[in-house]
């Protein structure tokens, strides 16, 4: 039938059905749906093989001849290989990149990301987002290009080192990532921009015996103090140690237990504390569900550490570094590097792969007597005597 405004005001629902089109004799596939109590104007089109319908709006709202000359653009538009739906997609995409901020859409991931990460690294995303890239953070989240990031990133190499300048890199990649995800822009110009430390190698230093004796002097007996120590004693990573809680520590039995929700690859840290550790927490006095304060135990690290340099006389280390200097240490002790794997809660080597899936042991026996040579071997040292244990005992 042929649609007239006084054909469309007559057009009523068939008995029984709920939603009908007609179809306008003079205009292919321009037509009227009737469904409920409304009527819409409505096409209908094939765009490779997905046929779509698309409204047109409410037949109070736009007039007939209206109606007629939007379908018959649009219909334009499809003969010359453009989706109509694609473009209002498109609209709608840069209407919303226009109006959202960076700093809101930080705000927005930071939200999503809140729950799924460990804290210390929300904490960092945090710094990155909200402090890093503070100077991007008014401009609207499509109006930012390629050469905005390449340039805050050059500030931030001056300002904070490559190191800390290629993690704010990732951390934006990754919120635009997310951004584009949840349709709010639609693309992310952190791409083709150079990473800050292409060329830095991975940091090698071990601490000399003279230097881990002068950490350990230069701990004082407070929560920084203890957990300098116990890292030393453990080779944990500092917020495995930072944000332990008394639920993860069993004294009576000389244990520790760290989740995998904490710990940086998600696998369970199962630890037999040797005697010089469960003396330190059995120093640390109690004042709630966390051993060191948790997170706010590294409030303020740079001014920390500066002190710890003052005081100990060692220079250019991080905490991290104690680490690697642990599983050095157990290595030239003749701990197996299976055990030492064991004590650092890697996945790697003899547990990697096809042979971790069949090798289940957590060698708790070995890694005991590993954390115990070790804390002996260090308390020698500090106390300038000989070790008591000559080498690793055979298993």
């Amino acid at each position: 039938m042929k649609l007239t405004r006084q054909a469309v005001a007559a057009l009523v629902l068939p008995a029984g059905k709920d939603d009908v089109v007609y179809w306008d004799s003079a205009l292919p596939s321009f037509g009227c749906r009737l469904r409920g109590g409304s009527k819409t104007w409505l096409i209908q089109y094939r765009v490779g093989s997905q046929q779509r319908r698309e409204s047109l709006g409410d037949v109070r709202k736009v007039t007939l001849d209206d109606a007629r000359k939007v379908a018959r653009q649009k219909f334009a538009q499809i003969e010359l290989g453009i989706d109509p739906a694609a473009e209002k997609a498109k609209r709608a995409l840069e209407a919303t990149a226009t109006a959202l901020t960076l700093g809101e859409v930080a705000r927005r991931y930071l939200d999503a990301r809140r729950d799924q990460v460990r804290h210390s690294t929300y904490r960092g995303a945090k710094l990155h987002l909200l402090e890093h890239w503070k100077p991007l953070a008014a401009r609207p989240i499509g109006s930012i290009s390629r050469a905005d990031i390449a340039a805050q990133l050059h500030t931030l190499v001056k300002e904070r080192g490559r190191i800390a300048a290629a993690r704010s890199r990732s951390t934006l990649s990754a919120a635009f990532g997310w951004a584009m995800a949840e349709a709010l822009c639609d693309g992310n110009p952190t791409v083709g921009t150079n990473q800050p430390d292409k060329g830095v190698g991975s940091r090698t230093r071990v601490l000399s015996n003279d230097e881990l004796v002068a950490l350990w002097r230069a701990a004082r007996d407070d929560d920084r103090g203890r957990i300098i120590r116990l890292l030393i004693l453990l080779g944990c990573r500092r917020a495995e140690i930072g944000g332990l809680s008394w639920s993860e520590v069993d004294l009576d039995r000389g244990s520790l237990i760290i989740s995998g929700a904490r710990t940086k690859n998600h696998r369970t840290l199962v630890l037999t504390l040797p005697a010089a550790a469960l003396e330190i927490l059995h120093s640390a006095p109690r004042r709630g569900a966390f051993v060191f304060g948790g997170s706010r135990a590294f409030n303020s690290w740079s001014g920390l550490k500066a002190q710890f340099d003052a005081s100990s006389g060692v220079r250019e280390w991080r905490p991290h570094d104690i680490r690697r200097t642990v599983a050095t240490g157990m290595a030239d002790l003749g701990v197996q590097p299976h055990v030492i794997e064991q004590v650092l809660n890697h996945q790697s080597g003899h547990k990697r792969g096809v042979a971790g899936i069949y090798n289940r042991s957590s060698y708790e026996r070995e890694v005991r007597a590993a954390l115990a040579l070790w804390a002996e071997h260090v308390l020698a040292l500090v106390e300038g005597r000989a070790s008591k244990v000559l080498a690793f005992p055979a298993v």
